[in-house]
């Protein structure tokens, strides 16, 4: 019996997904439940099980493509065996499919030209229409993004996807359609212009910094997407999937938000006596280690509450206080950054704060998380400082309008009653927007957050 593997919902605000990587090839026995595939979307990167036992026996979306959700990606042959699943491997091997991809070629090299045109004539009376319609567009958050970023009007575009969804795909076309007229005549030739990308190698070492500009960017989406090429004494590696949103999500912020930076140093020195004292018995206690940031969430709770203010975000002309505290904690992994968030951190004790931050980050590494557990964060806190870094100046993760970024805990000497003493400092910032922040209030929110953990009275056991 076949069973369809299908791109599943990973949110509610999701309808899309791309497949990074299968982990497992066709003829491989597959157990239920059994990670199956990795998919990256707006949200969140994890991993798919499979929803059936048996054999993979085919793969229908491949590494890197983007397909709507409910998509048949593969199929299991729930009752297959090796045998069964071989059969299926020749025959997409035969001879009619090589004997139809030149009849396939033309045929897409056709519709090309044609699809631009009718775009090219929505996209220019986007901007008339912009706002013109009431009726609600069905897409994604990064769709959304993606057109304001390029002044395209959603309401202007005809989506292809699910129930009329516009996709990513469907926006991509159209800013490119946007770009078309200034170079309108040369559009026709696209199809010389794929093998004529190939001389990508002619760019001199000095044009290494353009790499992802013009021939380059085409030979690495036509000819190898997933993999390195070599140019001479440099090399161009294509950015992952979720290298991409980070970009987009970065780039939007610093767009979106008027960002503005505060710079305050915390006397750690209490705190530092107190985790000193008790990790061992904490560790022992609870079975998971104490580390400085439920002390940094603790007191940041304590400066929201002081000011709401900085639990905020913007809603066009309308700011939003929200009334539950959710802390999103920046985690890095080795392929990129995710931003879990610690729901009601107000009603969590030092412990509490401590066990779902080490779930989260856990998962998170595992590619375990689910799409809730990163969204809905009203504000984020970012800690260089565990790499060593003196301090930095994080962008604001959106809809949020403030981050506050932890440095380095070191001991210094500082002045305290004219005398000179060793105490552990760590320098705080916190970038805000100043389209709801001012100075005073970011200023303030700080000042307390310095309070809070230079007076620590909180018991950890």
């Amino acid at each position: 019996m076949a069973v369809d593997i299908v791109m599943p919902q990973m949110g509610e605000s999701i309808f899309e997904g791309t497949i990074t990587k299968w982990l497992k090839k066709p003829g491989d026995k597959v157990e239920r439940d059994e990670p199956l595939f990795e998919i990256s979307t707006d949200k969140v990167d994890a991993e798919i099980p499979s929803p059936s036992a048996g054999v993979l026996k085919e793969i229908k979306v491949g590494e890197g493509q983007t397909v709507p959700i409910q998509t048949i990606v593969g199929v299991i042959d729930a009752a297959g065996s090796a045998a069964s699943a071989a059969a299926p491997a020749p025959a997409k091997m035969a001879a009619p499919v090589p004997a139809k991809a030149p009849v396939a070629a033309p045929a897409p090299v056709v519709p090309k030209p044609s699809v631009p045109a009718p775009a090219a004539a929505t996209v220019a009376a986007a901007p008339a229409s912009s706002g013109s319609t009431g009726e609600r567009i069905h897409s994604s958050p990064l769709v959304r993004r993606m057109a304001a970023e390029h002044g395209i009007d959603l309401s202007t575009l005809a989506g292809t996807g699910a129930g009329g969804r516009i996709s990513k795909q469907d926006i991509e076309a159209a800013i490119a359609a946007a770009e078309a007229p200034a170079t309108a005549a040369p559009a026709p030739s696209a199809p010389t212009p794929v093998p004529a990308s190939r001389p990508a190698p002619p760019p001199p070492p000095a044009s290494v910094p353009g790499v992802s500009s013009g021939q380059a960017h085409v030979a690495l989406e036509t000819a190898v997407p997933r993999e390195k090429m070599y140019f001479g004494n440099y090399e161009v590696q294509p950015m992952s999937t979720m290298r991409q949103r980070i970009a987009e999500h970065m780039v939007a912020s610093k767009r979106v938000s008027a960002h503005v930076y505060s710079v305050d140093e915390i006397d750690m020195t209490k705190v530092a006596a107190l985790r000193a004292k008790s990790k061992d018995e904490f560790e022992k206690r609870y079975e998971t280690k104490l580390t400085f940031m439920p002390f940094f969430v603790k007191a940041a709770v304590a400066g929201l509450r002081a000011y709401p203010t900085l639990n905020a975000s913007l809603d066009g002309t309308n700011v939003i206080l929200h009334k539950e505290i959710n802390v999103g904690i920046a985690v890095a992994l080795d392929w990129g950054l995710l931003v879990p968030v610690v729901k009601n951190a107000d009603e969590k004790n030092i412990l509490g704060i401590q066990r779902n931050m080490n779930d989260l980050a856990e998962r998170a590494r595992s590619k375990k998380l689910k799409p809730e557990e990163v969204q809905e964060s009203t504000f984020s806190i970012t800690n260089p400082g565990v790499f060593g870094g003196l301090f930095g100046l994080p962008v604001i993760s959106q809809p949020n309008v403030g981050i506050l970024g932890l440095g380095a805990i070191e001991k210094r000497p500082v002045v305290i009653n004219d005398s000179i003493a060793i105490r552990s400092m760590c320098y705080v910032t916190l970038s805000y927007d100043h389209r709801v922040v001012d100075g005073a209030i970011a200023h303030q929110f700080l000042h307390k957050v310095k309070e809070t953990l230079e007076n620590w009275n909180e018991p950890v056991l």
